[in-house]
C-alpha cells in the first residue's frame, strides 16, 4: 500500500458500508431460496452466488474490525424464515439472481472507480470479476434451459449515416409522425421491461407474505407502477411495429407465510428503485427521441416518489440505517454549552 494513503476516504467509507448492506442482503434473500431450490443445475448457481456473497462478508468483517469501522447492522438469519414454504420457482431464481449480477456489476465499477487504497481496489476488482463470472454462467444456463428472453432483433447496418434533420430529436408533438426507434433506444426500453417484470414479482411476492397492512399496501403500489412502466415501454416498441419481449416463466407461489423480515423486504424494494432510476436517467441520456426522454424523467419522478414514501415507512419502524457522515460541529458545540 502506497505511503500516506492508509487514512479511508469517504468514497470509500461509503462503497465498504454500502458493500456490506447490499451482500448481507443478497445472502438473506439465496438462503430461503438454496433451501427450496429442486434444479440442482441452478442450485449449483444460487450457490456460487450465496458463496460470494459470504465470502464478501468476511472481507468486510475482518476489515471494519482491523479498521475500527462501526459494521452496519444489514442483514442476517433473523430476517429469514427459512422454515417458510417455497415461494418463487426455480427459473425465478436463476432470472433473479442473474439480474442481481448486473446490478452488482454496475455498483462495484462504480465503487472501485470512488477508491484509492490498493487493498480495497484489489477487492472490488475481485468482486467484479466475481459478477461478470456469474453474470455469464446464469444468462449461458437460462439459454440452455430456453427460459432466457433475448432482446428483439434489427436489421445490422450495412452501411453509416449522420442524422441531417431535426426531426431525428422530435417525437412530443402527438399530431407528427415520430421516426422508427433506433437500436439504442430499443435496447434501453427491453432492458427496462425485463427489469420492471422481476420487480413486479417481487412486489407481489413480498406484499403477500407480509404480515404488515402499510407494508402489504406499499408493495401492490409497487406491483401496480411497475406494471404500468411495463405498458408503457412495450406500446414505444410496439409503435415502431417490434413485438416486446415476453416475460419468461417467472412464478410466484401461493405461499403466503412470513418468508423475510419487513425490513429486508423495504430494503429490497429500496434498492431495486435506486437502480431504476439510474436505469432512467441512462436512458434518458441515450435516448434521441424528446418523447422517450420526456417519459423516463416523469417515470423516474414517480419512483422517487414511490422511494420516499419507501423511506417514510423504513424511518417509522427504525428499519433505515444512517449512513455515516461528518459530525454536526453546531449541535456539539451547542452541547457543550
Amino acid at each position: 500500500m502506497s505511503a500516506g494513503y492508509n487514512t479511508l476516504t469517504s468514497t470509500e467509507i461509503t462503497a465498504l458500508w454500502t458493500t456490506y448492506l447490499n451482500e448481507s442482503m443478497v445472502k438473506s434473500m439465496l438462503t430461503h431460496m438454496l433451501s427450496n431450490l429442486d434444479d440442482q443445475e441452478i442450485k449449483a448457481e444460487v450457490q456460487q452466488s450465496y458463496q460470494m456473497a459470504q465470502n464478501n462478508i468476511n472481507f468486510l468483517v475482518e476489515f471494519f474490525q482491523q479498521q475500527g469501522f462501526a459494521k452496519p447492522i444489514g442483514f442476517s438469519d433473523e430476517d429469514v424464515y427459512t422454515n417458510a414454504p417455497k415461494l418463487y420457482s426455480d427459473t425465478f431464481t436463476l432470472i433473479y439472481v442473474n439480474h442481481m449480477s448486473k446490478v452488482a456489476m454496475l455498483g462495484y465499477s462504480g465503487f472501485l472507480a470512488m477508491c484509492f487504497r490498493e487493498d480495497i481496489r484489489l477487492f472490488f476488482t475481485k468482486c467484479l470479476q466475481g459478477a461478470a463470472n456469474l453474470y455469464n454462467s446464469t444468462l449461458e444456463m437460462a439459454m440452455s434451459k430456453g427460459f432466457f428472453v433475448q432482446a428483439p432483433y434489427i436489421e445490422v447496418p450495412e452501411d453509416n449515416d449522420f442524422v441531417d434533420s431535426k426531426k431525428y430529436l422530435r417525437g412530443l408533438n402527438p399530431f407528427s409522425e415520430k421516426r422508427p426507434l433506433n437500436a439504442v433506444e430499443i435496447s434501453h426500453l427491453y432492458m427496462n421491461i425485463q427489469t420492471n417484470s422481476i420487480g413486479n414479482k417481487l412486489c407481489l411476492s413480498f406484499g403477500q407474505t407480509s404480515q404488515n397492512k402499510e407494508i402489504q399496501q406499499y408493495m401492490l403500489k409497487g406491483s401496480e407502477i411497475s406494471k404500468k412502466h411495463v405498458k408503457i415501454f412495450t406500446d414505444k416498441l410496439s409503435e415502431s411495429d417490434i413485438i416486446a419481449p415476453g416475460s419468461p416463466d417467472v412464478c410466484v407461489t401461493e405461499s403466503t407465510s412470513q418468508t423475510y423480515s419487513d425490513k429486508f423486504m423495504m430494503f429490497q424494494i429500496s434498492l431495486l428503485s435506486a437502480a431504476g432510476i439510474g436505469n432512467y436517467s441512462a436512458a434518458a441520456g441515450a435516448s434521441q427521441r424528446a418523447d422517450l426522454a420526456v417519459d423516463y424523467e416523469r417515470l423516474s419522478i414517480e419512483i422517487a416518489e414511490y422511494a420516499k414514501s419507501g423511506a417514510d415507512i423504513m424511518i417509522k419502524h427504525n428499519w433505515l440505517e444512517q449512513p455515516p457522515g461528518l459530525k454536526d460541529r453546531k449541535k456539539l458545540v451547542t452541547k457543550k454549552s
